[in-house]
């Protein structure tokens, strides 16, 4: 189970700066122990994960457990997914390279990211401004140049870059929003976490003729997804 918006992490505001070369060598480990060893056998689905540095997207004081497959505090009550989780959806999506995805809940940026590198083009959502600009520049300082960050309400979609080849939800959902549903491509694939806020299932959606062909990947907990779709907080007007 992905608990997501457990942030039970002890901080080391002193960690000690790791080389890249040893942050490179936890990234290979936690591919072979977390990710391999666990079922994930697309190979390029795991060249993404050693490519992408987790530790660039989590605060620095959490740097010493970003290779852990674990979630991690990001801010603003929000988490970075554990690696493990990250890797289940993106080799569910059976990429090919040419997809254009919407991804909802874009967080640090981690799983756009990891997407970039399989996929033609990123649109990232993410509802709390903040965070959304902490992403944006992130990315773009990294140089992903094919995502493109967005704040505003992900349950809503981006109605003007659709239809979506791939979608996916990183947050938990009551159920998967009309609106992601609608702006699916014709042979597109959704990837959503819904249940409650406290225990998900990771469902993927096929879109097929018109209608809609659910699977049930696995049991999960993600932070909630906010906005017109999703649970209502303090913070939505």
């Amino acid at each position: 189970m992905n608990h997501s918006d457990d942030l039970r992490i002890t901080p080391k505001p002193g960690a000690v700066e790791r080389s890249a070369e040893e942050y490179a060598a936890d990234r290979l480990k936690m591919v072979e122990t977390q990710l391999r060893r666990r079922g994930i056998k697309d190979a390029a689905v795991l060249e993404a994960m050693a490519r992408t540095p987790r530790h660039e997207f989590v605060p620095h004081e959490f740097c010493y457990r970003a290779y852990d497959d674990v979630p991690l505090p990001i801010g603003d009550g929000q988490t970075i997914s554990q690696p493990y989780m990250v890797a289940e959806i993106t080799a569910a999506l059976h990429l090919t390279g040419t997809e254009r995805i919407l991804e909802v809940g874009a967080g640090c940026g981690y799983q756009a990211a990891v997407l970039a590198y399989l996929a033609h083009e990123i649109f990232a959502i993410e509802f709390r401004p903040d965070l959304a600009t902490a992403a944006a520049d992130r990315l773009a300082r990294m140089g992903y140049a094919n995502i493109h960050v967005h704040a505003a309400d992900g349950t809503l979609g981006l109605p003007e870059f659709a239809p979506f080849d791939c979608i996916v939800v990183s947050a938990a959902a009551p159920a998967p929003p009309p609106p992601l549903l609608a702006q699916l491509a014709e042979g597109g694939r959704m990837v959503v976490p819904v249940g409650d806020v406290e225990n998900q299932e990771l469902q993927i959606i096929h879109r097929q003729h018109g209608n809609f062909r659910k699977i049930i990947l696995d049991s999960c907990r993600f932070v909630p997804l906010v906005g017109a779709h999703g649970w209502k907080d303090l913070s939505f007007p």
